[in-house]
């Protein structure tokens, strides 16, 4: 007897092989039997005629590290059949935390805090603080780079000493031993960004002996993508390990439709080369940070209320405009790109939903000064949208078959008057519905193995990402006619359609749109 059976399904196991159509049992919260199951009884059997049954959805680029105690039943994952996620990326991951420092940390991620008391040091710890808390979806971390530096160098913007390097390879290879399966690195952010290769290569060695992965948010997403790819690249080559080119992108209207070629050219070198190098994406023209991402890098030297010293005083903010109005006049960026997702402050959130140069108009001011101020009276704390991709290139990457689905996105509730990226709720079937049935970018079965097994096998899940008799039954039941993300950048916050049915470890936790309330998920490590 079965806990549940699904019969006459399409079944797409998540390796890229043709669907079967097939039948599958659960028991005891994983895969019990697959095939042709005549004379299987079960105490609920589901007739999926018609219906696609994969694996869960294994997103392995986001940030929910924050929110694992704050949004426990994750619905912006399930709803879009995300079962698997693993958090800690673009440097900054809730561990290691060191006392002095810890204030700094909090103000270094708070605009992804959901009310985290950071009360460990350790990644373990962290991780063995997280199993306390009931979650929907299965978590694991990558550490990062940028709250290792954090810990050991606070904001300095210089190289280390050989004893801070090695304190920071110290405190790699113990996040490594407790349970993360690499490390993140941002470097567009303080202060990963104060790194250079040769502090990024030797920390990352530290990761070689378990075989952990090194991935990066790259130093330059526009004129200088290139040489961030090489970079990354050079990192992997230094410490023998794999490495991630994350959410990869190309920004900057000049270098659209010709730098995205030159990348995956630079990346299939690196492969023949013998250097283990793979990519993620999310399926949108726009990224979305914190806006202070615009600010000069040396202006967060000494943490965040450093940098909002410097934009108080006059002839320091007037530097910092010049330079961020010379970045945007050779990038051909525009203040009408920016558009506010969130801000805390009662007074300001009239401005979610609208650009920075709307924001100006309403103001009466120039937009870098609207942008600059809206910094200094939120604290930092300050969510953006940017518009700066074209669909020609994140279509073309997307084809590649070394690049794997990833959100960038975290656990949201469904609740709120916020205006988060649409990726957070609608990436994965928007892969499925508009780029692989109505763009017909690849296969159903491609599509389904770029957030499946392929990503499961990169982080070395070895009972995720497939259908196969033993593994964890993560499953999405979802009909491929009609499976489409709802949410938009205006509407962010809606359930996916199509999505019939999502198991995580064996236990239903949403159908038709709707959270069951189960908490099934279990927190990951690595090897384990």
């Amino acid at each position: 007897m079965f806990d549940v059976l699904f019969k006459n399904a399409k079944l797409i196991d998540g390796t890229g092989t043709p669907w079967q159509m097939g039948d599958l049992a659960i028991k005891d919260g994983r895969i019990a039997a697959m095939g042709c199951l005549i004379d299987a009884q079960a105490e609920e059997v589901i007739d999926a005629k018609g219906m696609v049954l994969s694996p869960g959805f294994v997103d392995i680029h986001s940030h929910s590290d924050f929110a694992i105690s704050g949004v426990p039943f994750a619905e912006s994952r399930v709803l879009q059949g995300i079962t698997t996620e693993i958090g800690g990326d673009c440097g900054m991951s809730a561990a290691p935390v060191h006392p002095k420092n810890v204030d700094l940390l909090k103000r270094y991620i708070g605009f992804l805090d959901t009310g985290m008391d950071f009360t460990w040091h350790s990644f373990a710890e962290y991780l063995n603080q997280m199993d306390k808390f009931p979650y929907s979806v299965n978590y694991g971390g990558m550490v990062g780079h940028g709250t290792i530096r954090l810990a050991v160098m606070g904001f300095d913007d210089r190289q280390p000493t050989e004893a801070e390097l090695k304190e920071m390879q110290r405190l790699a290879a113990e996040s490594m031993q407790g349970g993360a399966f690499g490390m993140s690195s941002g470097l567009i952010y303080p202060p990963g960004c104060y790194a250079d290769v040769d502090e990024l290569a030797e920390v990352s060695k530290a990761l070689a002996p378990y075989r952990g992965m090194y991935e990066s948010h790259m130093r330059d997403e526009g004129d200088g993508v290139l040489d961030s790819v090489k970079e990354t690249i050079e990192v992997g080559r230094r410490a023998g390990i794999p490495v991630q080119v994350v959410h990869h992108k190309i920004t900057g209207r000049k270098n659209w439709r010709i730098m995205g070629h030159a990348t995956l050219a630079c990346i299939e070198a690196a492969r023949r080369e013998g250097i283990d190098v793979t990519l993620d994406q999310y399926p949108y023209i726009a990224s979305a940070t914190t806006l202070t991402s615009m600010l000069p890098k040396w202006t967060f030297v000494g943490g965040m209320d450093a940098m909002l010293e410097r934009l108080e005083d006059s002839a320091t903010r007037q530097k910092i405009r010049q330079e961020i109005l010379a970045n945007f006049a050779k990038s051909l960026r525009r203040f009408s790109d920016i558009v506010i997702a969130d801000i805390p402050s009662k007074e300001n959130k009239r401005f979610i939903g609208k650009n920075i140069e709307e924001i100006a108009s309403i103001l009466g001011k120039e937009p870098i000064d609207a942008a600059l101020d809206l910094i200094i009276e939120e604290r930092g704390d300050v969510n953006q949208i940017t518009y700066g991709m074209c669909e020609e290139d994140v279509e073309m990457i997307m084809k590649h078959p070394l690049v794997m689905t990833g959100s960038d996105g975290s656990s949201l509730p469904m609740s709120g008057n916020d205006k988060p990226h649409p990726r957070n709720f609608g990436t994965f079937p928007r892969v499925l519905g508009h780029y692989c049935r109505e763009r017909k970018l690849f296969s159903l079965e491609e599509a389904v193995r770029k957030m499946t097994g392929f990503p499961a096998a990169r982080l070395g899940l070895n009972n995720r990402g497939l259908l196969r008799p033993g593994f964890w039954a993560d499953l999405v039941l979802f009909n491929p006619d009609t499976i489409i993300d709802t949410p938009t950048f205006l509407e962010p916050k809606q359930a996916c359609e199509g999505i019939l049915r999502v198991y995580v470890n064996g236990v239903l936790t949403a159908v038709n749109g709707k959270h069951t309330g189960a908490q099934a998920g279990k927190i990951l490590r690595k090897g384990r």
